[in-house]
């Protein structure tokens, strides 16, 4: 038997774990996926997950956006002509250096961010409202717990504005 502690009903907690983790992320994208619902006729998920990493880390030039999202700058950049003709995001000449040019969030762009973070954020809420006052403490440890195992920067308390969906450091190897 090796030394890791085990739950009453005899299972690795590290198993245990692992699957009542997998089982909440079921939840947790389905959640996703119906906040986005709302906006996929304007934007693919790549391209969402573009605007959230120019929402999380403002303007941004080309080469930088695409190592963010870990695709190719050619990619990167068909992203960026969809969602400037969608108004969601522009080029400007960088201030630092006039012969770059720096991509950004339009208002427009920033709204379907925000939007999209509020529904989520809004139905996430209406479950841990069901949660037990006591038990909402220990999920707070325990998630807290699990990502900064994971190296997962906090997100900002909920009264200091709409946080954008955290993801946006994730390689996603997909065109968009």
């Amino acid at each position: 038997m090796d030394d890791r502690a085990r739950s009453p009903r005899g299972v690795d907690d590290v198993d245990a774990v692992t699957l009542a983790v997998l089982t909440a992320s079921r939840l947790l994208v389905a959640i996703s996926a119906r906040s986005l619902a709302a906006v996929e006729d304007r934007v693919t998920l790549a391209q969402f997950r573009l605007l959230v990493v120019l929402s999380t880390h403002g303007p941004a030039k080309l080469v930088l956006l695409a190592d963010r999202l870990g695709v190719n700058p050619s990619t990167a950049m068909r992203m960026v002509d969809r969602l400037i003709a969608a108004g969601l995001a522009d080029r400007q000449i960088n201030p630092a250096s006039r012969r770059e040019t720096v991509l950004r969030l339009t208002d427009e762009g920033r709204g379907l961010v925000e939007d999209v973070t509020a529904r989520r954020r809004q139905e996430i809420a209406t479950i841990v409202e069901r949660i037990a006052p006591e038990q909402r403490s220990a999920l707070i440890d325990a998630l807290t717990a699990f990502t900064e195992a994971g190296d997962e920067p906090a997100a900002p308390a909920a009264d200091a504005g709409i946080h954008p969906l955290g993801w946006a450091d994730v390689p996603l190897h997909q065109n968009g």
